[in-house]
């Protein structure tokens, strides 16, 4: 990073604590570390849902489409509408007190979720739940392009992004643990109530930086309004294909993370903790792995080729598609636990892609913005639509396949994916050119 001091007469004092001075590697690497905690936290209180689907679906009698909407829409709809004012403030705002703000309401709502008493309370500290983590991935996207240059950033995004992963993973060994030796609501209680200290460290330790700094640029004196940023990012071909792709791509994963708990019990009679050591290991680490080296492989092919940057990762994702066919069809549990190891690594490959040419696409203060509308669209589809879709299509085909439903169902959430791929090859073809309207 370059560590030549930067004056940004356009940021008020009130919303940087360091205008003047000079940000080491040290701390931005520190700054990073904390908010991928914060994000592991993010998917802990979101991911721990789907390991309970069976017993809350067992004590409020609710179906398969009912569960899809509870671990899908319940959560994804206020996330993703609270996402864009939220990242309209943080645009203009203190970003790191806006991620404290809402690390501590989703906490705080996760250990709620285990104080419910029907499902529709239980919908409602979801809905809650949701709303909080809005507040966590834009402002964290807009940080993090400020501490990281153009070098970095995508590997620093992927390091982020990476706490999804061990966040999912740490929900599925706590969870299928608390599930075996204890009930569904201890679950929400232990794994909700650690993020509020984490709220405590981030607000009290990590400084806000100027607009621009990592580019050594000035930002605007004030921020687009929504419109004027949206406006700019449809009019990029590249953007709106690599929006659509993301999306279809988005709701394939978390089809797979939501119901893969249930599927590896349905189909192949495995116990609840065994799939929880298996999943945790296999979308902690695998899923880490998998986000962390499509970061460096951004980093090392954009800045000579921008279209290869972007074309590269996708590719490689799509290559692990085969393996999640078989993982979803075999009928030995063994097989199919050792194809999706290697498919949940690749699937995540293309994820520090988006996020960074996504940011990169944007101008300085639409880039909370940017990050919000980008997680707007593949939330709605992905978060939301995903595992309602897995839901309906199980609940639809189980009259004539019975348990294998499940199974059948995932797969056509596998076949999206095969789409979004294919359209974020497409938007490879023009994002150099619209790389240079951010100049």
């Amino acid at each position: 990073m370059n560590n030549n001091n930067i004056s940004n007469k356009e940021t008020s004092p009130a919303t940087t604590d360091i205008p003047d001075e000079t940000i080491s590697p040290g701390y931005a690497n520190y700054v990073l570390g904390v908010l991928f905690v914060v994000y592991v936290f993010n998917f802990i209180d979101r991911q721990v849902m789907s390991v309970f689907i069976g017993p809350i679906k067992q004590e409020f009698g609710a179906s398969d489409t009912q569960m899809g909407l509870l671990v899908g829409f319940a959560f994804a709809l206020l996330y993703t509408f609270a996402g864009i004012p939220i990242a309209r403030w943080a645009d203009s705002g203190n970003r790191r007190n806006i991620i404290a703000i809402g690390l501590t309401l989703w906490s705080a709502m996760t250990v709620a979720s285990g104080m419910a008493r029907s499902f529709a309370q239980l919908a409602i500290a979801r809905v809650f739940v949701g709303i909080g983590e809005a507040a966590g991935s834009p402002p964290a996207h807009s940080l993090i392009a400020d501490y990281f240059p153009l070098s970095r950033r995508a590997t620093a995004l992927a390091i982020y992004s990476a706490g999804a992963f061990v966040g999912s993973g740490l929900a599925y060994l706590g969870g299928g643990y608390l599930r075996e030796y204890f009930d569904w609501r201890m679950a929400f209680i232990v794994l909700g109530a650690p993020g509020l200290i984490v709220a405590l460290v981030l607000r009290f330790t990590v400084k806000e930086p100027p607009r621009g700094y990592s580019e050594q640029r000035t930002a605007n004196a004030e921020s687009s309004t929504f419109g004027q940023t949206l406006k700019f990012l449809v009019t990029s071909r590249s953007w709106v294909y690599l929006m659509a792709g993301f999306s279809l791509l988005s709701l394939t994963g978390y089809a797979v993370l939501m119901w893969g708990f249930e599927f590896f019990g349905r189909i192949h009679g495995m116990a609840p903790i065994s799939i929880g050591n298996w999943m945790g290991l296999i979308v902690g680490i695998g899923g880490s792995v998998g986000t962390i080296a499509g970061g460096r492989l951004v980093d090392r092919m954009a800045p000579k080729n921008p279209a290869r940057g972007l074309w590269a990762p996708v590719v490689v994702t799509l290559a692990g598609f085969p393996l999640g066919a078989v993982f979803l069809l075999a009928d030995s549990q063994l097989l199919s636990l050792l194809c999706f190891a290697p498919f949940y690594v690749l699937l995540n490959v293309y994820v520090p892609a988006m996020y960074s040419y996504n940011q990169n696409m944007a101008r300085l203060r639409m880039r909370a913005t940017a990050a919000a509308i980008m997680l707007f669209v593949a939330n709605i589809v992905g978060a939301g639509l995903g595992p309602l879709l897995v839901g309906l299509l199980s609940d639809l085909f189980a009259p004539s396949v019975g348990v294998e439903s499940i199974r059948y169902a995932l797969l056509c959430a596998l076949g999206l994916g095969v789409v979004g791929g294919a359209l974020l090859l497409v938007s490879s073809l023009t994002v150099e050119r619209d790389l240079l309207r951010t100049l």
